[in-house]
């Protein structure tokens, strides 16, 4: 048997770059505490010096031919509009008493411009830093235990940070780090300040556990379903998913019952084929699971039952204003305003960074007590999208993942890991409609590096269209 090929020093420095970035994007208030904005933006930039090194490899091009260099263009093209918009600032600062503010001056029109330009410029650092050190797995990794490594890794940081918030919740800590710093939201979780993204953020790595779970426990034998992967996989699921309930965010708690729920079935659909084909009973294996998803239930009420039970106690008043009122409540009217700044510039919208500040101008909400309110999100990532990036700006943000994901369809269907990966992806895009999870920095990094990582994954799984009597000399192992 031929042993596989080692990872290559540039292979080994990506996916420990990429680790500690994750690893340190999370437990750094979730990337979203402006002390630590700064240093994670210059450790993701070293991924640029990765990629230089990557394309000024000869021996690289003369082996692989760096394909996936051909997807950069959204991400320039993207990088060029929120570029040309900067040299066209909107808004104007002003002294008034004392005070800086921002009259909305226009701009030239029919042009891309930015409200505010330094917001936008550090918004699309942050944004270039974890996209192109995501992209550099498509352009190093030439090994798939290279990728799940790197995915065990991030796993079990996330288990680590699920024990970690799990034992300060329940010791009913009011602030983050068992209240060594204060927490601005009320819903806070781990190291996260908001609850609704480590929902997010934990979706990508339920999706990862699963992939990882389903992969070993089909190439590893073990003597029984005790001491196979399959037990350590469904431990960590379960300790993982209960924090979701746990944390108090209830739309990811759907999320997850969905994509938890999808792999149940092709699991037991998987099972109930087997046991046909060696003209075996189903009902055991079917009782076992049914046993299983009880404990899984009672296990995860014992924990986050209080929780789940306030949540849901808010949820029955929330439906019943809004059945008093007529209305959804002032997500509504958030939304509607949102959509009237978009539609103001539906091109190229108002600038990187800009929706907090020019959004005060479209804000039609009228509070009791007359104070203004200020939003420094939209809850919906969608419609913040329109309305910073407009139309053009949007598009190319989305050709970003669709390009490259266009090109490999249709070997992403090829292998489980992949697909888990992308599930968990595609849920989070569709809970960006209505909340905004990639408000978050670590959910933004997870995203792109669940997402490369699949397509990578995908490229590195051999079909029997790839086989060929005699490969290329000194080309890696895919193992």
């Amino acid at each position: 048997m031929v042993s596989p090929s080692p990872l290559g020093s540039l292979e080994k420095l990506t996916l420990v770059h990429l680790g500690l970035f994750g690893v340190a994007a999370t437990w750094a208030f979730g990337g979203n505490a402006d002390s630590v904005r700064t240093p994670l933006c210059i450790w993701g930039s070293l991924g640029g010096l990765i990629l230089i090194a990557a394309v000024a490899d000869r021996r690289a091009w003369r082996e692989r031919g760096l394909g996936p260099l051909k997807w950069l263009w959204p991400i320039l093209a993207f990088n060029l509009l929120v570029i040309a918009a900067t040299l066209n600032p909107s808004f104007r600062a002003m002294a008034f008493e004392g005070e800086t503010v921002y009259a909305n001056t226009g701009g030239r029109p029919g042009w891309p411009s930015s409200a505010m330009p330094a917001l936008a410029v550090q918004s699309l650092w942050a944004f270039d830093a974890i996209w192109i050190a995501c992209f550099n797995l498509m352009l190093v990794v030439r090994h798939r235990r290279g990728l799940r490594r790197l995915l065990l890794v991030l796993v079990a940081n996330a288990l680590a940070l699920s024990v970690f918030g799990t034992v300060q919740k329940l010791s009913r800590a009011e602030g983050l780090f068992f209240d060594a710093v204060p927490s601005p939201q009320e819903y806070f979780f781990a190291s996260f300040v908001y609850h609704n993204h480590w929902g997010a953020y934990l979706l990508l790595l339920l999706a990862a556990s699963l992939g990882l779970t389903w992969h070993y426990a089909r190439r590893i034998a073990a003597r029984n379903f005790l001491h196979s992967p399959i037990l350590a996989g469904l431990a960590v699921l379960l300790l993982l998913a209960a924090t979701i309930p746990l944390s108090g965010s209830r739309s990811s708690t759907l999320f997850a019952g969905l994509l938890l729920g999808g792999a149940f079935l092709q699991w037991m659909r998987q099972l109930i084929r087997k046991r046909r084909e060696f003209h075996e009973s189903i009902l055991p294996p079917v009782l076992g699971t049914a046993t299983a998803l009880v404990l899984l239930a009672a296990g995860t009420w014992f924990v986050a039952g209080d929780v789940i039970h306030q949540r849901l106690e808010k949820t029955r008043e929330q439906v019943a204003t809004m059945r008093e009122r007529g209305t959804i409540g002032d997500r509504a009217l958030l939304y509607a305003d949102t959509w009237r700044m978009a539609r103001s510039k539906p091109w190229f919208g108002w600038g990187m960074g800009s929706y907090p500040h020019v959004f005060t101008l479209y804000n039609t909400k009228q509070p009791a007590d007359r104070l203004p309110v200020f939003y420094h999100d939209a809850h919906s990532d969608w419609l913040q999208a329109l309305a910073e990036h407009g139309i053009a700006g949007t598009a190319l943000l989305g050709a970003c993942a669709l390009v490259p994901l266009l090109s490999l369809r249709s070997r992403v269907m090829k292998a489980l890991i992949p697909q888990y990966l992308l599930a968990g992806c595609a849920l989070v895009v569709l809970y960006a409609a209505i909340e905004f999870p990639f408000g978050n920095f670590a959910v933004v990094l997870y995203w792109w590096l669940c997402f490369f990582l699949a397509l990578q994954y995908a490229r590195l799984t051999r079909t029997p269209a790839d086989a060929s009597p005699a490969p290329a000399a000194g080309a890696a192992s895919p193992a």
